[in-house]
């Protein structure tokens, strides 16, 4: 693979090509049978099982995620999100048939159409995950579809692309690698729906660009989510949840606890059972942190920035409890937690995905609430009680994309749950069924008889 990556001057003509003509093939797959569908999908995951070590070996030299994660994460979950859309596509094709109200001798039925072309545009953090998860969806629900990956994984762009020239025609299906500039000139296109995961503020820059053409959106972004910690709730088991949540890609998913609330006479617990578990995971019996063990942060800029959160909160008054090492020359972040923050350090106004976790203590679960409710909607909410009436008080009074009660993650793995965003995280939701809704119109047919 070429080091000088290819730039929207570069790939204009090829970028305006393949545009075309999958405009002009949309028709034909918007009208290709369940079977058909399903064929595409069953070597698509072929391909992916296929070239499971050369993913492996690409996301390594992108991000040294370690490999386990790499394999669950960019291989088995794509592997068995495109084995759900080859097992349902049939069923989700077929009409949901409507009773007329004024005529019921009449027709009426919803039929789920395909938007046309679309475009998907990638992440870093899980790079070809969370961009063949969409692409699965879009060829289940009838579309051409192409795809940018992150200027900042090359190798994984350059073997999602090998695998996509192996499984689809160009005028169906491709990938463009390149830098920024690629992503800008696919924008300037007239797509019939975007689907961006990625940060708000690059969501709101697609989200103009897609206004321009009047294209349907799908944006997967992030925020802040907040963990709640309600009286009488396992601490230890909470603590050593939430550091395996925080070693998970180097806590870089947008779904990572991004801060804490515990009661005060809780806190000295949540800090030993969270010290305990990465002391067990990440670090030799010299106390060496296993670099090999937990992903880097994904570049210099991040790093900094990351460094830049923990230097404000510690200036500011906070306390590390936990962690604090940052080494700079192989970009690892050690999994940090800070106590004593407070609402004016900028690591409690800005996401953070990295290993860092402040946490803050109540007095009543309304105080906490209150707190998220003045706030931006997060992506994900977290709340871990044995009180059914402050878990159910924690669902009415907040609002987010998705919430596990008493776990770490479990909405976002559960595939017959919609996974999506709200407002500043994000717009609509995907995942199984709802993907397949995603790059769908829903279309209503009224038959006179």
């Amino acid at each position: 693979m070429s080091t000088t990556m290819p730039t929207a001057a570069d790939l204009s003509g090829e970028i305006k090509r393949v545009f075309a003509l999958q405009q002009e093939h949309q028709w034909d797959v918007k009208a290709s049978s369940a079977a058909e569908r399903k064929a595409k999908l069953q070597k698509l995951k072929a391909a992916v099982e296929a070239h499971a070590d050369d993913i492996v070996a690409a996301v390594q030299a992108d991000t040294r995620k370690p490999e386990g994660e790499i394999r669950v994460t960019e291989v088995m979950n794509v592997v068995n999100n495109i084995q759900l859309n080859i097992d349902s596509v049939e069923e989700w094709m077929k009409p949901t048939m409507v009773t007329p109200t004024n005529n019921p001798n009449d027709k009426a039925m919803i039929v789920h159409e395909a938007r046309g072309v679309c475009l998907v545009l990638g992440p870093w953090n899980f790079p070809l995950g969370l961009t063949f998860g969409p692409l699965a969806a879009a060829v289940a629900a009838g579309n051409c579809c192409i795809l940018k990956l992150t200027d900042l994984c090359p190798s994984t762009a350059s073997i999602a692309k090998t695998i996509v020239e192996e499984v689809f025609e160009e005028n169906e299906a491709a990938v463009f690698e390149g830098d920024v500039s690629v992503a800008e000139a696919l924008l300037d296109l007239p797509f019939s729906h975007i689907f961006f995961t990625g940060s708000t503020r690059v969501g709101k820059i697609v989200m103009a660009a897609a206004a321009k053409n009047l294209a349907s959106v799908t944006l997967e972004l992030g925020g802040k989510s907040p963990v709640i910690i309600d009286e009488g709730a396992n601490v230890e088991a909470i603590g050593a949840a939430l550091a395996g949540a925080k070693q998970f890609n180097g806590g870089q998913a947008c779904i990572c606890p991004d801060y804490v609330f515990v009661k005060e006479s809780e806190k000295g617990r949540l800090v030993e059972a969270f010290k305990s578990n990465v002391q067990k995971n990440l670090y030799d019996e010299n106390g060496a942190i296993r670099k090999e063990a937990i992903a880097q942060v994904v570049n210099e800029g991040n790093f900094k920035r990351v460094k830049g959160l923990f230097d404000d909160a510690v200036e500011k008054g906070a306390t590390v409890a936990v962690g604090g090492t940052f080494e700079e020359d192989s970009l690892t972040v050690h999994p940090t937690m800070l106590t004593d923050v407070t609402p004016q350090m900028t690591i409690l106004q800005e996401e953070i995905f990295a290993p860092l976790l402040p946490v803050m203590t109540y007095d009543s679960i309304d105080q906490a609430i209150g707190y998220i409710e003045a706030r931006d909607k997060p992506l994900a909410l977290y709340v871990f009680s044995p009180d059914e009436e402050n878990v159910d008080k924690v669902l009415k009074r907040t609002s987010s994309g998705g919430v596990t009660v008493n776990g770490v993650f479990s909405h976002y793995l559960e595939n017959r749950l919609p996974f999506g965003g709200v407002n500043a995280s994000g717009i609509g939701s995907y995942h199984g069924y709802f993907g397949f809704k995603a790059f769908s119109h829903e279309r209503a047919v009224y038959v006179h008889q």
